[in-house]
């Protein structure tokens, strides 16, 4: 744990367990959230392939998920690391057009 305090940059064993369950609970929640919204947009699970159905179930979540992630870590008063978290993330993948240096 302590290596992973240190990459992070937190101090307290409490900001790591805050980090850990604002992880889970957007997991969760973006998982919970993109079926409702798919099933709104005609995407039901019953009326597609599995072969398009999971990939684009895939793709939908990774939007809610950046959201909820900034969300989340507000309301747990770990704002500045989940935005820094968000910025690295999205670079990662390509996103890095988003963000002045």
């Amino acid at each position: 744990m302590e290596k992973l305090k240190k990459r992070w940059g937190i101090t307290s064993n409490y900001q790591l367990v805050v980090i850990f369950i604002v992880f889970a609970v957007t997991g969760s929640s973006s998982a919970y959230l993109s079926k409702p919204i798919l099933a709104a947009l005609g995407f039901k699970r019953d009326l597609f392939s599995p072969w398009l159905y999971w990939p684009l179930y895939i793709i939908f979540i990774f939007p809610i998920y950046q959201v909820l992630l900034v969300f989340f870590g507000f309301i747990s008063g770990q704002f500045k690391f989940f935005w820094a978290f968000e910025k690295r993330m999205l670079k990662a993948v390509g996103f890095g057009f988003l963000f002045k240096d």
